[in-house]
C-alpha cells in the first residue's frame, strides 16, 4: 500500500533569515492562510536563542493566535533541552524538529556542540518528548555533502541515523540539502539505503535550490520511496552557507506544478492554496 504524501510548509525556514523584524500580527495572519491550505504540518516556529534567531523571538505570541481548528499538525524547531522544555508547555505544537548535521563542523557552529554531545542532548529531548505525547524529527542536516571538505557518504548517513532511530528510537528522520548540493544520484543512493535499512522509518525530503531545479531531485526522492517534502512559499529561506545566493527553500508552487506533471494527486485545497500564494507574494515583498 503507497504511503500518502505529506508537504510540510515551513514559513518558520522563509522568515528567519529577515533581518528587519515583520510584525507578529503579520506573521499571525500569514501563517493563519497557510492552515486553511490542507498542509500535513507546518513549521512555523522556533524555539531558539533569541539572539541566534531574532526573527523568532516572537514565536509563543504567534502561536497564541493561531487557527488551532485546523487539521494541520505545528512543528517548532530546536537547539536544545532548553528549547524543548520552552515548545513543550504549549500543547498546540504536535511536532519538534531538531536538526542535528552530519557534519562536525557545521554542529559546532551552528549550536556550539559536537556530534556527539548533541546526539545525548537528543536522547535527553526525545524522553522528554514521550513524556508529553508528542512527536521528535531530526533533521539531517549537511545531508547530501558540506563545505568544508569533511568526508560525505550514504554509509556515513546511515550509521548516524541507525543510532537516532535504534538506540533513541526517533521515527522521522529529514535528510536536509542544507548548502544545495544534493542531485539525482546521492538522492537516489542516499533515500534507497535509508528505505531499506530503516524501512520503519518516515523519510523526509528538505531540499535547498536554484529557482526551476526541483523536477529532478523530486522525482529522484519520489522514486526512492520519500513521500514527505518540505516546501516554502516563493522558494524564500534556505542557508547562508549556501555559494550560491539564488539557492532557497523549495517553491511550493514549484513542487505542485511538479505533482500535476507527475499526475500525482494534490492533497491542498486550491481555492485557499492560492489565497496563500497571494499573501505570500505581499508578506515577502
Amino acid at each position: 500500500m503507497s504511503k500518502a504524501l505529506k508537504i510540510i510548509e515551513c514559513p518558520r525556514d522563509a522568515m528567519q533569515g529577515i533581518e528587519a523584524f515583520i510584525p507578529t500580527k503579520d506573521k499571525i495572519a500569514y501563517i493563519n492562510s497557510l492552515l486553511d491550505c490542507g498542509f500535513d504540518t507546518l513549521d512555523f516556529g522556533s524555539f531558539v536563542s533569541p539572539k541566534s534567531i531574532p526573527q523568532m523571538r516572537d514565536t509563543a505570541e504567534v502561536l497564541q493566535g493561531l487557527n488551532i481548528s485546523s487539521k494541520t499538525k505545528l512543528l517548532a524547531i530546536i537547539a536544545n533541552y532548553r528549547g524543548a522544555e520552552d515548545a513543550l508547555e504549549f500543547q498546540q505544537i504536535d511536532f519538534l524538529g531538531y536538526p542535528f548535521s552530519i557534519s562536525e563542523q557545521f554542529q559546532l557552529r551552528n549550536t556550539n556542540a559536537t556530534l556527539l554531545e548533541t546526539f545525548e542532548s537528543i536522547e535527553k529531548v526525545q524522553d522528554l518528548v514521550r513524556i508529553k505525547g508528542k512527536k521528535l524529527i531530526v533533521y539531517l542536516s549537511m545531508g547530501f555533502g558540506n563545505p568544508y571538505g569533511e568526508a560525505w557518504s550514504p554509509e556515513i548517513a546511515l550509521h548516524w541515523s541507525n543510532r537516532l532511530v535504534n538506540e533513541l528510537g526517533v521515527e522521522i528522520l529529514a535528510l536536509s540539502d542544507t548548502i544545495g548540493c544534493a542531485n539525482t544520484n546521492n538522492v537516489t543512493n542516499l533515500f534507497t539505503s535509508l528505505s531499506a535499512a530503516l524501512p520503519q522509518v518516515e523519510l523526509g525530503a528538505h531540499f535547498h535550490m536554484r529557482p526551476g531545479t526541483a523536477s529532478p531531485l523530486l522525482t529522484a526522492a519520489y522514486d526512492a520511496g520519500c513521500r514527505r517534502f518540505d516546501t516554502a512559499f516563493k522558494g524564500i529561506g534556505g542557508c547562508p552557507m549556501a555559494q550560491d545566493d539564488l539557492t532557497g527553500n523549495l517553491d511550493t508552487e514549484e513542487f505542485i506544478a511538479w505533482l500535476s506533471s507527475n499526475n500525482l494527486e494534490n492533497p491542498l485545497n486550491l481555492e485557499a492554496f492560492e489565497q496563500a500564494s497571494k499573501a505570500a507574494s505581499i508578506f515577502f515583498n
